[in-house]
């Protein structure tokens, strides 16, 4: 798994908004575009694209894509 592509996928579920200040530390649920739509979406991105099962609790306790990501990784690895 690439943290790169990762963080591509994940700024991508977001509807009107340029990717490129888009990085593992963002804070993802400081932008203004996040909603729980985009919540939904991370999760069904997640769910799509590496088969692993993302819960809402999982992204209220993330505040970095990193922390998402680490959660996907560990789930792929286990």
């Amino acid at each position: 798994m690439d943290i790169e592509k990762f963080i591509v996928e994940f700024a991508d579920q977001y509807d009107e908004i340029e990717t490129d200040g888009f990085g593992p530390d963002t804070k993802f649920k400081e932008n203004e575009e996040w909603s729980s739509m985009t919540a939904l979406s991370v999760i069904a991105m997640v769910d799509d694209s590496y088969s692993v099962r993302l819960t809402g609790d999982d992204v209220r306790k993330s505040s970095t894509i990193q922390e998402v990501y680490d959660i996907v990784a560990s789930r792929i690895n286990s």
